[in-house]
Parts: structure tokens; sequence; C-alpha cells
């Protein structure tokens, strides 16, 4: 599956490079955006997407070098054709009144798309006022989203950078067939609820050969996401790869299909982590492959935790209703930062079933013995099993 997309990927790029003088083209610069970083260009951004998405022939918006101020801004469909090529050579910069963008929800929004592919390009939302009014106080706005796409078909990112995001810096939502490939996520480890990548609602989902740090999950698989692969992603700081948190609403859709391979993570809270809500749900976790991770000082290089409740709010004494089976772990290794480098803490009323362990090997503090915690998990183990397997 990884090669023949590889391919597909590759056979798209050369397309869009061989083909650029031959599409129309729309010029954000010609159209009178200032790359000063200080002038608003929304207008000019939004004439070169309605040029391009009316256009009857593939089309090309484009954004030269220099940094450009914008937002928020959403980029709708459907167009009238679908191959659409955003190719940023500049930087998009987010106003620095974080009040404007703070309950927008989004700065930069595609919406009911087909065959959109942006290409290179950084995003800077500039997040570090709106964390520091976080910090002393509840009187700020929630954040943005620096890219959300939403609604959509047959999207392409590639080569793109988020740095500082308000919160999430990518959301994909609602969407069939997406590929993020060669990300690149920056942000400190003490920016809050900055998930680098969030998938939901969403089948077909890629994502490849990326680099996340931030200050939440690199990667956050939420609700609905079903036949997501997630392969070569290098995470830290962060809070690992997570599957969840699920359950907080009774009736959720569940995820399915779920492959993590060729992952890296350094000096994270989490590794592979899997977390839902400790109170009823109809949701559930069904097939996911974890295969050759690195764990690199990792708090909790592998975990499940079924009794999630902050703060004790509205989740106390209750049993997750989240069914959790067939979960994989093959060629998991490298040092925790903790003396339990394994721990499934499951439920009690949907005890998580099917979890197989193949070739574990995690130490703690480099050479001493690491120690599992299982509760409530039925599995088996075979290979190398270190620590010691509890099932």
């Amino acid at each position: 599956m990884a090669n023949h997309l590889l391919l597909s990927l590759l056979a798209t790029l050369i397309f869009i490079t061989t083909t650029v003088s031959a599409v129309i083209s729309y010029n954000v610069k010609s159209l009178g955006a200032r790359p000063d970083g200080r002038s608003d260009s929304s207008k000019a951004f939004m004439a070169a997407w309605l040029g391009a998405c009316g256009s009857a022939k593939a089309a090309t918006f484009y954004v030269p070098n220099g940094k450009y101020l914008v937002g928020p801004l959403i980029f709708s469909g459907p167009c009238k054709n679908g191959a659409i090529t955003v190719r940023i050579d500049g930087t998009l910069v987010a106003p620095s009144n974080y009040f404007v963008l703070g309950n927008a929800q989004y700065w930069l929004r595609f919406r009911s798309v087909n065959g959109v592919t942006i290409v290179g390009g950084t995003l800077d939302a500039l997040g570090g006022n709106l964390w520091a009014c976080k910090s002393r106080s509840k009187s700020c706005p929630q954040g943005a989203t620096s890219l959300q796409i939403y609604n959509s078909n047959n999207v392409l990112v590639y080569g793109l950078t988020s740095i500082n995001s308000q919160m999430f810096h990518v959301v994909v939502n609602g969407c069939n067939n997406v590929a993020l490939v060669g990300m690149n996520v920056v942000a400190p480890s003490n920016s809050p609820n900055t998930d680098g990548i969030h998938v939901q609602l969403s089948t077909g989902v890629t994502i490849l050969n990326s680099k996340i740090g931030t200050g939440d999950d690199c990667v956050s698989i939420g609700p609905g996401a079903r036949n997501l692969w997630i392969e070569g992603v290098t995470c830290g700081p962060g809070h690992g790869i997570s599957i969840g948190s699920l359950g907080n609403n009774l009736n959720e859709q569940g995820v399915q299909n779920v492959t993590v391979k060729r992952v890296t993570f350094r000096e994270t809270d989490n590794g592979l982590r899997i977390k839902a809500w400790a109170k009823p749900s109809n949701g559930f976790v069904n097939g996911v492959l974890f295969q050759n991770a690195i764990m690199i000082n990792v708090d909790n290089p592998i975990v499940i935790d079924q009794n999630y409740c902050p703060g004790g709010k509205n989740c106390p004494r209750q049993g997750s209703g989240v069914k959790i089976s067939n979960v994989r772990y093959q060629d998991v290794h490298g040092t925790s930062a903790t003396k339990v480098a394994v721990k499934f803490d499951c439920s009690k009323k949907n005890p998580c079933r099917g979890i197989t362990m193949q070739d574990v090997n995690l130490s703690f503090k480099t050479q001493l013995a690491a120690s599992s915690y299982c509760a409530n998990a039925v599995g088996r183990t075979s290979g190398v099993m270190k620590p010691t397997g509890c099932f």
C-alpha cells in the first residue's frame, strides 16, 4: 500500500512541476498581495482562489517568496475543475492580534474541494501570545486551527511547514483520500492543545515522512477515522501518536483499520497510545497495527487508558463503553523514562481483547529492567518480550 501510494504521489508532483506553464496561474502578488508581512493580503488571496476554482481548466494558485499577512480565509468548493495546485514559495503570517482568529475555529480552511494539491510554504500562526494569555487568564479566546481540510476529497499536502499554531496545526475532518507528506510541524513543548495532525470522520488518510514537534499529540485520531496509514513520522516533543480520546459521547463512530509504522518518539510524554473516557459509549477501536517503533526516553512507550477522566468530572466510577480489540504491537524497542513501559489499563465493563505483542524490547534508563501492567486486558505475546508480558 505505501509503495503504491508513494509512486502515485510522485507522479502527481511530476505532473505539477512539468505542466505548471500549461495551466492557468493566479499569482497573489499580481492581484495586489504585498509580501511585507504587515499589509493585509486576504483580498488578493481570495481573488486568486476564486479565479482558480472558477477555471474550467487546471489552475495554479501561486504565492511567491515573501511574507503575507492573511486570514481568516475559507477556500470553498465545489470548483469547476478537479486539478488546482496551491503552490506556496513564501510564508503566510496570521494577524498578530490573536482575537482576530481566536474565536474563528480556523485560520485557513479548504471546504468541499476535490483534487486540490498544496505544495510547500510555511504557515506562521504567531500562537505564542495566545498561549501566554491562557497561562495567566481564563478570558482568552479558544484559538484557531491553522489549516483545516473539511468535507473534501483527493487532497494532497506536500512539504508544508506549520509554526506555532494557536491550537491544532492541521485538522482533516469529514474527508476521503487525503495525503499529508513531508510535513514539518514546529511548536514548543509547553504550547497547549497544539496537536500536530488531527484526523476524524475521514477515510483513506495517509501521513508520510513527517517531522512533528509540538505541545500535544503529534498525531491524534478521533472518532470515525478509518483506513488510516501513518509511516515515517518522527515525534518530539509531544504527547505521542494517540487514538483518542474516544467515548466522550454516547453515540460515537468507531476507529478502524489503522496502521502506524516506522515511527520514532524522542523524549515524548507517550509513544503509542489509545485513550478512552471512563463513561458509557458505543464507540470502538478495531484493527490497529503498531509496527517498527523506536522509543528514546519516552515516559509511556505503550499505553491503553480506558479510565480517562480529567478533573474527575462527569465520569467518576464509571466504566468505558469503548470496545478495544485486535491491536498488534510488532518490533517496538528503545528506552522508557519510567519504570512501567507497557500499561494496559482497560475497562472492567469492556476489557481490551485480542492484543498481540511480538518482539517488544523496552528498557528503563538504558540498562535497567522495565515492567508492565495489565488490568482487564486479554492477549498473547511472542518473540522477544521485555518487559515480561502481563496477560
